[in-house]
C-alpha cells in the first residue's frame, strides 16, 4: 500500500511536466511537416541523378573501344595496266572483308568534359533550390492551421463562457416571469440566444476538428492536434524583436534559386566555349581482312594502325554567337525575376509591418472596452431586475460584451499570425 502511494505521488508530480513536454511549438510543427512531406524524397533523387550524370561524364576520359565489321562487293578494282614477262600480277578481289577493333583515348577535349560536369552540378543545384522553394511554402500552410487552431480554441472557450452567461440570464428571467416582471416572450428571447450560441459552437467545433486533423496529417502526429497540444507564442516577446524584421535582410529560398540559375548559365557559357575548341586524341586500330594493308596481297591478313588525331568542328562556330546571346538574354531574364520578387517582397513586408502596428494599437484598448462593456451589461441586468429595461435590450448588451471579448481574442491571434507572416516573408524564423 505504501509503495502504491509513493508511485501515485510520483506520477502526479511528473504529470504536469509530461503534459508540458508534449506541447509543440510552431517551429517544431514546421520542421515535422517538412520532414514528413512526400516531396522531400526528391532531394535524394536529385542527388542520385547528379552522381550518375557526373559518373557518365567522367567515363569520357576512359578509352573508347569500338568493334566494326564489313563485307563488300565492288564492280571494279585497281589494276596495274602493264604486263611483265614471267610475272603474274593478280588484281584485287572484287569481294572484300574486314573486321576491326578500334581504341580511342582522349588526350585533350578542350575542357568539354569538365564543363559538362559543371553544368550537371549547376543543374542539380537549380533543381534543389526549386524544391526548396516548394518545401518552404509548407511553412505558410502550417502557420495558417496552427493559428487557426489556437483561435478556434479561444473562441470555443469564450463560447462556453457565453453559454454560461446566457444560462444565468435564463434562470434570472425565469424568476422574473414568476414575479411578473417579465413574460414568456422575454424567456423565449433568451432561449433563442442560447440556441444561436449552441449553433455557433457546432460550427466552431467542426472547423476545429478539421484543422486539427489536417495539421495532424501534415506533421504525421499520432493524434489530432488541439489547442492544448500547441504552445502559443508569447506575443510580447515577439513584439520586442519587431525591429529585427527589416526589408534589408531577406533570406528567402527564392534568392538562392536565382543565384543557382545564374551559376547554371555561367556553366553553360563555359560549356559553349569548350564545345568550339579542337580535340586531341590517340587511336589504335587492329584489323583482320582481305585485303590487308598490302592492297596487292590477295589473302586474309592481320594488321594494325596507331596514331594521333586532331579534330576541330568549325560548324559549331556558325551558331556560337546566337547561343551566346541567348545565354545573356536568359541571364537578364533571371535578374528581372529577382528584381520583381524583391519588389513584391518589400511590398509584403510593408503590408505586414502595417498590419502588426494596426493590431498592436487595437489591442491597447481591448481590455478597457471589455471592462466598460461588462459594466454596461451589469447595469442592464440590474435594470431588468428593477423592471426599467427590457430583456431584449439587456441581451443586446450581453452580446456586445461577448463581441468585445471575441475581438480581443481575434486581435491577439491575428497579431501573432501577422508577426509570423512577416517571419515567413523574410524567412527570419531563427530570430525568436
Amino acid at each position: 500500500m505504501k509503495r502504491l502511494f509513493i508511485l501515485t505521488t510520483f506520477l502526479l508530480g511528473i504529470s504536469p511536466i509530461c503534459l508540458n513536454a508534449q506541447e509543440l511549438t510552431l517551429e517544431e510543427c514546421q520542421q515535422q511537416a517538412r520532414a514528413h512531406y512526400p516531396l522531400i524524397k526528391r532531394y535524394g533523387l536529385i542527388e542520385k541523378t547528379k552522381e550518375y550524370n557526373i559518373s557518365n561524364a567522367d567515363k569520357g576520359y576512359l578509352p573508347q573501344v569500338s568493334l566494326s565489321a564489313k563485307a563488300s562487293y565492288q564492280s571494279d578494282v585497281t589494276e596495274i595496266p602493264v604486263d611483265l614477262p614471267g610475272i603474274d600480277i593478280r588484281g584485287m578481289r572484287k569481294d572484300q572483308y574486314q573486321a576491326m577493333l578500334q581504341l580511342d583515348q582522349v588526350v585533350w577535349d578542350g575542357g568539354n568534359i569538365r564543363a559538362r560536369k559543371e553544368v550537371t552540378r549547376a543543374t542539380s543545384e537549380v533543381d534543389k533550390q526549386k524544391l526548396e522553394v516548394d518545401m518552404y511554402a509548407i511553412n505558410e500552410r502550417v502557420n495558417q492551421l496552427f493559428f487557426g487552431i489556437l483561435l478556434l480554441k479561444e473562441q470555443l472557450k469564450q463560447n462556453q463562457l457565453m453559454q454560461e452567461e446566457l444560462q444565468r440570464n435564463y434562470d434570472n428571467v425565469t424568476a422574473y416571469v414568476k414575479n411578473g416582471i417579465a413574460n414568456q416572450a422575454d424567456l423565449d428571447a433568451v432561449k433563442v440566444e442560447q440556441l444561436n450560441n449552441i449553433q455557433q459552437r457546432h460550427t466552431l467545433e467542426a472547423t476545429y476538428r478539421a484543422y486539427s486533423e489536417m495539421l495532424k496529417i501534415m506533421i504525421n502526429h499520432p493524434t489530432p492536434l488541439t489547442g492544448n497540444t500547441l504552445k502559443k507564442p508569447d506575443v510580447n516577446a515577439l513584439l520586442y524583436k519587431g525591429e529585427a524584421y527589416s526589408a534589408e535582410f531577406i533570406r528567402r529560398p527564392e534568392l538562392n534559386l536565382f543565384a543557382a540559375q545564374n551559376q547554371q548559365l555561367e556553366a553553360q557559357r563555359k560549356q559553349l566555349t569548350a564545345k568550339n575548341l579542337p580535340r586531341l586524341g590517340i587511336f589504335v586500330q587492329g584489323a583482320y581482312g582481305n585485303p590487308g594493308l598490302n592492297m596487292l596481297k590477295n589473302e586474309f591478313s592481320a594488321y594494325y594502325v596507331a596514331g594521333v588525331r586532331l579534330s576541330w568542328n568549325f560548324s559549331n562556330l556558325y551558331t556560337r554567337k546566337n547561343e551566346s546571346r541567348q545565354l545573356i538574354l536568359n541571364q537578364q531574364d533571371v535578374n528581372v525575376q529577382k528584381e520583381t520578387f524583391l519588389f513584391n517582397t518589400h511590398l509584403e513586408i510593408t503590408q505586414n509591418n502595417s498590419e502588426i502596428k494596426k493590431l498592436t494599437e487595437l489591442m491597447k484598448n481591448d481590455e478597457e472596452i471589455i471592462t466598460l462593456r461588462n459594466n454596461i451589461k451589469k447595469s442592464a441586468q440590474a435594470k431588468v431586475a428593477n423592471g426599467t429595461l427590457t430583456v431584449t435590450e439587456m441581451l443586446r448588451e450581453v452580446t456586445a460584451e461577448n463581441i468585445a471579448r471575441q475581438n480581443k481574442i481575434l486581435h491577439e491571434i491575428q497579431l501573432l499570425s501577422a508577426i509570423y507572416e512577416l517571419k515567413y516573408t523574410t524567412n527570419q524564423y531563427e530570430n525568436k
